[in-house]
């Protein structure tokens, strides 16, 4: 009868293996979503398909959320626009906020978690 080994590098391959694994399901879970380039987001505003960045921060104020805007993306998902907000607060935390983009109703606002 064979005797199996377990070597370290059978263990360092079996977790790539998992990882990958873990990581190709993620990604499926997760909507597609395209970020709009400056030109493309003029063009949605102007249009008025989109409202202007300040009118999204108002709204995302308007629900409790206070803080320093440090990065803001207006991108396609699921067919529709949506302002990606992403801010740090007065207590420190950064919070992720998403807001529709036609009409300034927030979506979702929840705390990123620190990776270590």
């Amino acid at each position: 009868m064979p005797v199996l080994r377990i070597t370290s590098a059978s263990i360092v391959l079996a977790f790539c293996a998992l990882s990958a694994a873990a990581t190709v399901s993620h990604a499926a879970d997760r909507a597609p979503r395209t970020c709009l380039n400056k030109a493309e987001q003029r063009e949605a505003i102007a249009s008025r398909e989109a409202i202007p960045l300040a009118e999204a921060i108002r709204a995302m104020r308007g629900r409790g959320h206070h803080g320093e805007v440090v990065r803001a993306s207006l991108c396609r998902r699921d067919g529709r626009l949506v302002y990606e907000l992403t801010v740090l607060a007065r207590s420190g935390k950064v919070i992720r906020a998403k807001i529709d983009a036609a009409d300034g109703r927030p979506l979702a606002a929840h705390s990123a978690t620190p990776k270590p």
